[in-house]
């Protein structure tokens, strides 16, 4: 949602008929994952996608009989499907797509919940009665609630959503033989925390937030670390590692990668970051650089298992040599270790 979040907060001042498509299950090589929206206006505003490109056009079509009938629909596109053929999703791919008008009061309440980076989930009927069809709930993770499914389903459905917030994924759930949902988990954007202002940083920082990833720079050295050079990132802290991160929770929404090259900044870092829930902790250095670390690290207390946590050298291997070739491939790492979380 947040990537569609300012075209919709235009149309709705522009006091358009706004219809949200949500993917709510993929099979094979669909390119778009579960939770993935797209948004449309019947006067011909698209926002978002819900696959490569191959199924929008039949989406859009679908959500502007929805906005007339007022009814929300339950899509599937599949290889052995007509229609999927006809929108040219030929690529062994198949996929689910839930289109329903946008509600006001859940996009007010899910909209506060992004901008606040908070955690919750977002419970949609997508199969029941002509009634609850497109019932919407958001639970957020204290526990409170915007909308309602239906008063008998409520304290079960705050129940499972609790539970697939707890898993960090996105769900469909049988609540009876009539009724079914989708749990979609709302999480905080991914951050990246770095720690050396170095020139490996600037260009690493900026790919990160082309990607959506909050950024946040530390080091204490002021050369480095400073405004100038960093203009663009969240948060920039002027401290020693182990003073930084008791400022900087980390979570598993978190990628840390160390490029200083110097001990006195990077191995104080890792002995915070490996044994936290960061889902990604990086350094740069060469394979004799990481024998020396490890071994200081093992030295210091850490385990062979915190330890095996830790990329290193940094980056996949794809033959970089400048600044911007090595961010790229830290980024590469760092995305795909994000992909791998979300799929467990």
């Amino acid at each position: 949602m947040r990537d569609i979040l300012a075209d919709l907060d235009r149309w709705r001042a522009e006091n358009k008929s706004i219809a949200i498509a949500t993917v709510i299950q993929t099979w094979g090589s669909s390119p778009r994952r579960a939770g993935a929206k797209m948004a449309l206006t019947p006067d011909g505003n698209i926002a978002g996608s819900v696959s490569g490109g191959c199924v929008e056009g039949a989406v859009f079509d679908t959500g502007v009989d929805v906005l007339k009938a007022n009814r929300p629909r339950l899509l599937h596109f599949g290889v052995a499907d007509e229609t999927a053929w006809e929108v040219g999703l030929a690529c062994g791919g198949s996929i689910d797509i839930f289109v329903k008008p946008l509600d006001s009061e859940i996009f007010e309440a899910l909209r506060a919940t992004l901008l606040d980076e908070e955690s919750a989930v977002l419970v949609t009927v997508i199969k029941g009665s002509d009634e609850i069809l497109g019932h919407e709930m958001l639970v957020r993770q204290d526990g409170t609630t915007t909308g309602t499914i239906r008063d008998e389903s409520n304290e079960q459905v705050m129940k499972l959503a609790a539970e697939t917030l707890t898993q960090g994924h996105s769900r469909r759930v049988m609540l009876n033989e009539d009724m079914e949902v989708f749990m979609e988990v709302i999480l905080p954007p991914p951050i990246l925390i770095a720690v050396g202002g170095v020139h490996i940083t600037i260009a690493l920082t900026a790919l990160a937030k082309t990607l959506g990833y909050r950024t946040i720079v530390v080091d204490p050295r002021r050369a480095f670390g400073n405004e100038t050079r960093f203009p663009h990132v969240d948060q920039l802290v002027q401290l020693w590692p182990d003073e930084a991160f008791q400022q900087i929770p980390i979570t598993r929404s978190s990628a840390i990668a160390m490029l200083t090259h110097d001990p006195k900044l990077d191995d104080p870092a890792l002995k915070i970051a490996l044994p936290s829930s960061a889902f990604y902790v990086g350094a740069l250095g060469s394979r004799t650089t990481q024998a020396k670390r490890r071994q200081r690290l093992l030295e210091d207390g850490l385990t062979e298992k915190q330890l095996n946590r830790l990329h290193g050298p940094i980056g996949i291997a794809i033959g970089a040599g400048t600044p911007e070739e090595i961010a790229i491939s830290i980024m590469a790492e760092i995305v795909a270790a994000r992909n791998a979380q979300n799929q467990n």
